[in-house]
């Protein structure tokens, strides 16, 4: 084995320390030990004088320094990320013998300063160092010190201060990633002409600020370019949009760019993916657009757009994303958009769009994963024909869409989420949401249903599949909206079988009967709200077990016996989770549950003899009552000031009664109006 020269034994599950025999691999020239589950250090590799390519991947401790290896002076090729990097207490003084071209240390540690044995090299070509929390400014010495490097990572460390350039202009460079830091200042005008072979530059999570260099449009072969998440000012240059012509990716969201996005000199036809989303860009969707064949990306979102939807965006034949929400766009939803068979997700959220969903998205059936229209105009009914067979988000709340909920989304048996709250839909939940296994989050509050709530849909049998939506993680079943409907009938016993519920609100409806006692198997529900209903019977006292509970509210029902011990969860719920119950008592309502009875009457004889001649009373009370409004109706008639004065104060009576049923009372009795 002395003369054995390359190593592979990568992608095992070989565990332990390395063998001392390793040491005597003397020849060896290549060694891959990556992605086993080896522990320990790596100084049983520093006799392996021979040794050219190294790959310690997803395996080792390694010292920052790299000391074990500095005798090893044919060296030239280091892949050790996703180890666990340290420093070492003691730093070699010594300069490493070894000339690197490829070192790759990304994750996992806490280094802090460059590695002292980088300033010793000057043939680098690939270097990634992310993900290991550098600090300190830009190591502009790393790029006037190897004029051949081609690769530099930096991202998610936690440099800071300005980003600098070299003196001379590096030609070689061609991937520059500063992402996730902490750089300041501007981005120097000078870029374009100090690095104009990048492909591919990512500035994006920093601070930088001023507006986007000019120069950029200089860098011919810039593919991708991702400044997004900084405070950069004023618009996209022109000679940007007309220089970057081969430009595939541009990311340049949240910031706070304005004016119009592109003027008609553009030139960014091989684009790909276009995000500028959460800026300040006003006007149409630019015409311009239209040239991008390739897009397959358009996220323009929050905004201050306006127009209408261009009718050219038909031709995108690729266009799989489109985001134009958070934005002041008019119009009706194109019916061409049904056409785009490529079209995955479409959110147009937040705008002022009207008119009915067109029948032609049922075209969509096949591809259609997203579709958020939510807080638009939107009216008619749902096309009982659209049920994209892979759609998991369904967003279209605050709208004016009606009718009955038919056979829309029946075959979208992957829906993880159905949001319909706030329209005006009719007729009775149907029975085939039960065939949505996968559904996380059901809402249909503030709508005109009727009917029970279907027992098929407490017996659907939820799988225990997590999935995320914009940052938030979701479980089956996790959420049920049914409130401010005109439900009627009991609650299902069936409902216990919510295992993953977290929210379940059944307020503002007509449900009867009492509070079936199985809710105590919802043990990781959150919020519980059966409020405004007609429920009767006792509050079950098996729901002090509901120990996620944080919100609870059964008020205003017909709910008799004592309130819950206050224990647990219930010892936080106040006065409001139970008013409105005549029958409820207990704390924390001021009715206590003692069993005094009222004091008897006074008997007929201490009345016959009494106090008072009860019909006497009457008698003279209703003539004195006659006499007041005779005398008040003769004042008034005599006296035309008085009169006027009168009817001025009763209208004013009228007006603040007016006025205070309005404000008080009927948002009250109204609540579930739609918004």
């Amino acid at each position: 084995m002395r003369n054995l020269k390359v190593l592979d034994i990568s992608y095992n599950n070989l565990m332990g320390s390395l063998p001392q025999c390793f040491s005597k691999l003397t020849s060896l020239e290549c060694l891959d030990l990556s992605s086993n589950q080896f522990s320990g250090n790596i100084s049983t590799l520093k006799n392996l004088k021979s040794l050219r390519e190294l790959s310690l991947s997803n395996n080792f401790e390694i010292p920052s320094s790299l000391g074990p290896l500095f005798n090893l002076s044919k060296l030239y090729n280091i892949d050790a990320d996703n180890n666990t990097i340290y420093v070492e207490t003691e730093m070699h003084s010594l300069a490493p013998t070894f000339q690197l071209k490829h070192i790759t240390l990304s994750c996992c540690g806490d280094i802090g300063s460059f590695p002292q044995f980088l300033y010793h090299q000057h043939d680098l070509r690939y270097v990634d160092l992310s993900n290991i929390n550098l600090i300190g400014e830009f190591p502009i010495w790393l790029l006037e010190n190897n004029t051949n490097l081609h690769t530099l990572n930096l991202a998610n460390n936690s440099f800071l201060g300005r980003f600098k350039l070299p003196f001379l202009s590096h030609g070689d460079l061609s991937y520059l990633d500063l992402s996730q830091n902490s750089f300041y200042g501007n981005i120097p005008n000078e870029i374009g002409a100090k690095l104009p072979s990048l492909s591919f530059l990512n500035m994006s999570e920093n601070y930088f600020g001023g507006s986007i260099p000019v120069s950029i449009g200089d860098m011919n072969y810039l593919m991708i370019l991702d400044l997004s998440n900084n405070k950069l000012t004023g618009g996209v240059p022109e000679h940007l949009a007309m220089g970057c012509f081969s430009l595939n990716v541009l990311v340049l969201s949240n910031n706070r760019l304005q004016g119009k996005m592109f003027s008609s000199n553009f030139n960014l036809i091989n684009l790909e993916e276009l995000r500028l989303a959460q800026n300040r860009f006003s006007g149409g969707i630019p015409d311009c657009l239209s040239n991008c064949s390739f897009l397959s990306t358009l996220d323009v979102s929050t905004n201050q757009l306006s127009g209408e939807i261009p009718r050219w965006m038909k031709n995108l034949s690729h266009l799989s994303t489109l985001d134009l929400s958070h934005n002041k766009l008019v119009g009706e939803i194109p019916r061409w958009m049904g056409n785009m068979s490529s079209l995955e997700e479409i959110v147009m959220s937040h705008n002022h769009l009207e008119g009915p969903i067109p029948m032609e998205f049922c075209q969509l059936n096949v591809n259609l994963k997203l579709l958020g229209l939510s807080v638009n105009n939107i009216s008619g009914n749902l096309p009982s024909c659209f049920s994209p067979l892979w759609i998991s988000q369904v967003h279209l709340s605050r709208n004016k869409l009606q009718g009955p909920l038919t056979n829309a989304f029946s075959n979208s048996t992957i829906l993880v989420t159905l949001d319909l709250s706030n329209n005006h839909i009719t007729g009775n939940i149907p029975n085939w949401i039960v065939r949505l296994s996968q559904l996380s989050y059901l809402l249909l509050n503030n709508n005109h249903f009727e009917g029970g709530i279907p027992i098929q849909l407490c017996n659907s049998q939820q799988k225990n599949i997590s999935y995320t939506y914009k940052g938030r993680v979701l479980t089956c079943l996790s959420g049920i909206d049914l409130s401010c409907n005109k439900l009627t009938g009991e609650i299902p016993h069936e409902v216990k079988n919510f295992q993953k519920i977290l929210v379940l609100n059944l307020s503002y409806n007509s449900l009867t009967e009492p509070i079936p006692p199985t809710l105590s198997g919802l043990k990781q529900i959150e919020s519980l709200d059966f409020s405004r209903n007609n429920l009767s019977g006792k509050i079950p006292s098996q729901l002090v077990g509901l120990y996620y509970l944080s919100f609870f509210s059964v008020a205003y029902n017909n709910l008799s016996g004592s309130t819950p011990d206050r224990t647990a969860q219930f010892a936080t719920f106040e006065e409001s989770s139970y008013q409105g119950n005549p029958f409820l008592c207990g704390a924390p309502l001021p009715k206590n549950c003692s069993t005094s009875r009222p004091t008897s009457s006074m008997s007929k004889a201490s009345t016959d003899n009494g106090l008072i001649d009860m019909n006497f009373f009457y008698v003279s009370f209703v003539v004195s009552y006659v006499m007041v409004l005779l005398a008040i109706a003769s004042v008034l008639y005599i006296n035309p000031y008085w009169r006027r004065a009168w009817f001025y104060h009763i209208e004013v009576g009228i007006t603040s009664s007016y006025y205070f049923l309005e404000e008080y009372i009927l948002p009250e009795r109204f609540h579930c109006g739609n918004m």
